[in-house]
């Protein structure tokens, strides 16, 4: 026995070296898993309140942390590809570009971003079973980046139920549900980092970005795809990532679905969005505000400027307010605040509370449109479509300022970022007297010689606190 102990000791290290060794020096495989079985949904049944405005509000959180699989089985049916053409270009081959899209009602309404579709004339929606259909185009609202399409079939469509954003908290589990790279539907998982995000993409007038922000993976073709909960709940519609890729580094952002609820209805019953509009420009409590002002907490919203004659103006807001809560609930951000007069209509009244000079009071806001009326707007009357193109918003002067400049014309109020007014380096605060050496006294007038220009436009004016006109050409 003796005899063939050390040689059994040195068979054994010899092995273990060698194993060792071969493991060293072994490059790492790769493994591709091509499963050939169809996949199977144990439930179509999606519960819930399945109209237009209809949505479930919870009393409780919904968070299954441990199991994502029903709200992934009845989620993925409803969720369908877009793809958007664009034929218009006759000097060149048509453009094609794709994204997501969620199913919302049995008769076929689905809601995706403005960006999937904006470019397009033709829309091409592919079902999860593989059928296709050519969508209309119902309305679409660049202020939120969504669209409302419609396809039209002999059955009913499965569908989603809405549930409520508001009730969402962060840490809670969510799934993003899309068609990315051009894949069939695709689930990812994440949480919700933050909400009432805004991240500075939208352009265009009256803006809303407070987006919820998750750390789901997505990528270039889950826009407009759908952010559930684990009830399998629509809570939001995904929309943007910020990367210096290209590709998801960790960040996404959806729209909450009850902005979403909110827009797309309008976009149904009217072709446009109507929006209740405050009237002010406004930023965040900081620290340099809270000191000057001698605040005793960092809260609420300043105000920078009013709109001459918007409601906020007629209530009796003016610069410097703090607004502190609306209809008794707490103003928390910007964004929040964004957020909820976006859900609100014209002729709506709230009830704000701000502070002033160390006072808290409150005062009664009736909300007005984009042409100050509380009147509905609808596409037929909606004329002024050719300043959000070229990228201004414009208002009447006062009849204070009118006899304070001695000067008839109308206001610039905004420039659209990226637009062909941002290129000529026009700035807010613009007084347009003339535009193609026409003099101009109201907005009708100017929406109707820029609608006459041929193809270069030429706008003459003035600022108030520069001497001197200043002219600004563009074509259309």
């Amino acid at each position: 026995m003796r005899k063939f102990g050390p040689i059994i000791v040195c068979s054994v290290l010899s092995a273990f070296i060698a194993v060792f060794t071969y493991k060293f020096f072994e490059e790492p495989k790769t493994i591709v898993y091509r499963p050939n079985a169809a996949a199977t949904y144990t439930s179509s049944n999606f519960g819930g309140q399945n109209n237009l405005s209809g949505s479930t509000h919870r009393p409780f959180l919904s968070s299954s942390p441990t199991d994502f699989t029903s709200a992934a089985e009845s989620v993925a049916p409803v969720v369908v590809n877009i793809n958007s053409i664009d034929n218009r270009r006759f000097w060149e081959s048509s453009q094609n570009s794709t994204g997501s899209g969620v199913i919302i009602s049995p008769d076929g309404y689905i809601v995706t971003n403005n960006h999937v579709i904006e470019d397009g004339d033709k829309f091409q929606v592919t079902l999860y079973d593989k059928s296709e259909y050519e969508a209309t185009l119902v309305g679409k609202d660049p202020s939120t980046d969504l669209a409302l399409l419609k396809i039209e079939r002999d059955v009913e469509v499965p569908h989603l139920p809405f549930g409520n954003s508001d009730s969402l908290r962060v840490g809670e589990w969510v799934l993003a549900v899309g068609n990315p790279f051009n894949l069939t539907t695709t689930v990812t998982a994440g949480i919700v980092s933050a909400k009432g995000r805004t991240i500075d993409i939208l352009q265009g007038k009256n803006t809303i970005e407070s987006f919820i922000q998750t750390d789901a993976a997505i990528n270039p073709g889950n826009s407009g795809g759908a952010l559930v909960n684990t009830n399998g709940e629509l809570v939001g519609i995904n929309t943007a990532i910020i990367t210096r890729t290209g590709r998801y580094e960790g960040y996404s952002f959806a729209v909450p679905v009850n902005l979403v609820s909110k827009v797309i209805n309008d976009l149904k019953d009217y072709g446009v969005v109507q929006r209740g509009l405050l009237g002010i420009d406004m930023t965040e409590v900081n620290g340099e505000i809270a000191e000057r002002l001698g605040l005793e907490e960092i809260q609420g919203v300043y105000i920078n400027r009013v709109e001459v004659g918007s409601g906020a103006d007629v209530a009796g807001l003016k610069e410097e307010d703090i607004l502190l809560a609306i209809n008794g609930k707490q103003i928390v951000s910007a964004p929040n605040l964004s957020e909820f007069i976006g859900m609100q209509r014209p002729g709506n009244t709230l009830i704000i509370e701000f502070l002033r000079n160390g006072k808290i009071q409150t005062t009664d806001v009736l909300l007005r449109n984009e042409k100050n009326t509380t009147d509905i707007v609808t596409l037929d009357v909606n004329e002024f479509d050719v300043l959000q193109e070229i990228g201004f918003e414009l208002r009447e002067l006062s009849q204070d300022e009118k006899l304070r400049l001695n000067v008839k014309g109308v206001m610039v109020k905004s420039v659209y970022k990226g637009s062909p007014i941002a290129r000529t380096n026009m700035d807010p605060g613009f007084i347009i007297t003339h535009v193609n050496d026409v003099e101009t006294t109201n907005i009708e007038e100017v929406v109707d010689l820029i609608n006459e220009a041929e193809d270069k436009v030429m706008l003459e004016g003035m600022y108030e606190h520069f001497s001197g006109d200043y002219f600004y050409a563009f074509k259309k």
